[in-house]
C-alpha cells in the first residue's frame, strides 16, 4: 500500500492527542490522529477533577506551577471549544470541598491546609457544622472540612465528545487504527506504521498514548520513557429527583483514613472513585473495589444506599515515577512527547496543547514545561540554554 503524508500525526485520542491537533489544526497544519477507539479509553473513565489544589503533594512545586497555570487556562479553552462547535465543555465551576469524618481524618486534611496555605493557595478551614451548611446531606458525624473554591470539575465524556467535533470542524483527519510502529531514519522519527502496514509519513509525530506509551515500538530502548498503566475503579450513580442536588460540590473525603471523592454533574450523576492498583493492563472491575468505594462515599454520604449503580468501570492511568508527565522532546528529532499525567490528565489538557503546539511551531520547549522532560529519567540529553 502507498505511504500516505501528514505535516503532524498525533498518537492517541483521549483529550490530550485531540486537543493538540485541535490547536494545530486551527493553525493550519495538516494534523492526522490515529487511535482505533477514538476519546474511548482513559479519558472516558476519569471523574475529570480539576485539583491543583485539593491534590496537591509535598514537594510537588513544579508540578503545582504547571497545574495552576492549566486551571486558569479551563474557562478560555472551554469558551472557545463550546464558540466554535456549540457544544458545551462540560465544565463545572463548582469549587471543591475536603471533608474529614473523623477526628484523625481532620487532623490530616488540616496538616495538608497549613501546607497549602504556605504555598500562598487559597482555602478556608471549616469546622463539621460549618462543612455540613455547604452540603446538608454529608453525614452527620463529619468532623471538619476545608473550602477550596478554585478547584473545579469536567464532565469528561461531554468534554471529549466536544474535542471530537471541533476536532472534525478544524480538518484534522482521524484513522481508526492502532500505531504499531514509530518509523526512524537515523535519529529522526520520519513516521508511523499502522496495524493494516500503511506507513503514514510526518513531518512531527506527537505520542499522546497515555499508558499504552512504553509500548511504542521503533523507538530505542534507551529513548523510551518509564510510563506506566496504573488502574482505577470508578462508579456511576444516579441521583433521584428528591434527593438533587445530592452534592452542590465535588466532595474529596477522608473516611476512617481512606480517600474518596464524589463528584456531581448536571442532571444527576454522580462520579465515585477511585481504586488504584499495580495490575498492568487488567481493566477489569473486582468487586472489592466496587465494595471499598461503596463503603467509604456511604460513611460520609448516607443517601449512597438509596442511589441507583448505573456503571462500574476501571481505566488505566498513565503513571510516571514521580507522578509529572512527560512533555516535549524524546531524544529523536520529529518526535515529542505528550504522555505520562497521571491523575491530572483532565486537568492539564489546556496546557499540554498549547505547550506542544508552541513547540511544534516554534522548536522551542515552553520553560513552563521544561521540567517534564524525559530527561529527568535520563532518557535523554537535558535542555541547554
Amino acid at each position: 500500500m502507498a505511504d500516505e503524508t501528514s505535516d503532524v500525526v498525533v498518537v492517541g485520542a483521549g483529550l490530550i492527542g485531540l486537543a493538540t491537533a485541535w490547536r494545530l489544526a486551527a493553525d493550519g497544519i495538516q494534523v492526522t490522529v490515529c487511535d482505533p477507539t477514538p476519546g474511548s479509553q482513559t479519558s472516558s473513565v476519569a471523574a475529570g477533577m480539576l485539583a491543583p489544589v485539593t491534590e496537591v503533594e509535598f514537594g510537588e512545586d513544579e508540578l503545582l506551577a504547571l497545574n495552576l497555570a492549566s486551571v486558569a487556562a479551563w474557562p478560555a479553552f472551554a469558551e472557545e471549544l463550546e464558540a466554535l462547535t456549540g457544544q458545551s465543555a462540560g465544565l463545572n465551576r463548582t469549587g471543591t470541598l475536603s471533608v474529614a469524618y473523623d477526628i484523625d481524618d481532620a487532623a490530616a486534611i488540616r496538616r495538608l491546609a497549613d501546607y497549602q496555605r504556605r504555598l500562598g493557595l487559597e482555602v478556608e478551614e471549616l469546622t463539621g457544622r460549618q462543612t455540613r451548611k455547604r452540603e446538608p446531606l454529608l453525614a452527620a458525624g463529619v468532623a471538619a472540612g476545608v473550602w477550596v473554591p478554585g478547584d473545579h470539575s469536567v464532565d469528561n465524556r461531554q468534554a471529549v465528545a466536544t474535542l471530537l467535533k471541533a476536532a472534525e470542524l478544524t480538518g484534522v483527519r482521524i484513522i481508526r487504527q492502532r500505531v504499531t510502529r514509530i518509523l526512524t531514519t537515523g535519529t529522526t522519527a520520519v513516521g508511523v506504521e499502522l496495524e493494516d502496514g500503511t506507513s503514514l509519513r510526518a513531518g512531527q509525530i506527537i505520542a499522546a498514548a497515555g499508558p499504552w506509551s512504553a509500548q511504542l515500538a521503533g523507538i530505542p530502548d534507551e529513548l523510551k520513557v518509564p510510563v506506566r498503566p496504573l488502574k482505577g475503579e470508578i462508579l456511576r450513580l444516579r441521583v433521584p429527583e428528591a434527593y438533587r442536588p445530592a452534592l452542590n460540590h465535588t466532595v474529596r473525603a477522608t473516611a476512617r483514613g481512606f480517600a474518596v471523592y464524589l463528584v456531581p454533574r448536571p442532571g444527576g450523576e454522580l462520579v465515585v472513585g477511585a481504586t488504584t492498583s499495580e495490575l498492568g493492563y487488567d481493566t477489569r472491575v473486582l468487586a472489592g473495589g466496587v465494595f471499598a468505594l461503596l463503603r467509604d462515599a456511604r460513611t460520609v454520604l448516607p443517601i449512597t444506599d438509596e442511589l441507583e449503580l448505573v456503571e462500574t468501570v476501571a481505566g488505566l492511568r498513565p503513571a510516571t515515577p514521580d507522578n509529572a508527565p512527560i512533555l516535549g522532546p524524546s531524544g529523536l528529532d520529529g518526535l515529542l512527547w505528550a504522555t505520562g499525567h497521571y491523575r491530572n490528565g483532565v486537568l492539564l489538557t489546556p496546557i499540554t496543547a498549547d505547550v506542544i503546539a508552541e513547540t511544534v511551531r516554534t522548536g522551542v520547549l515552553p520553560k513552563l514545561a521544561e521540567p517534564f522532560l524525559a530527561a529527568r529519567f535520563g532518557a535523554m540529553p537535558k535542555v541547554t540554554r
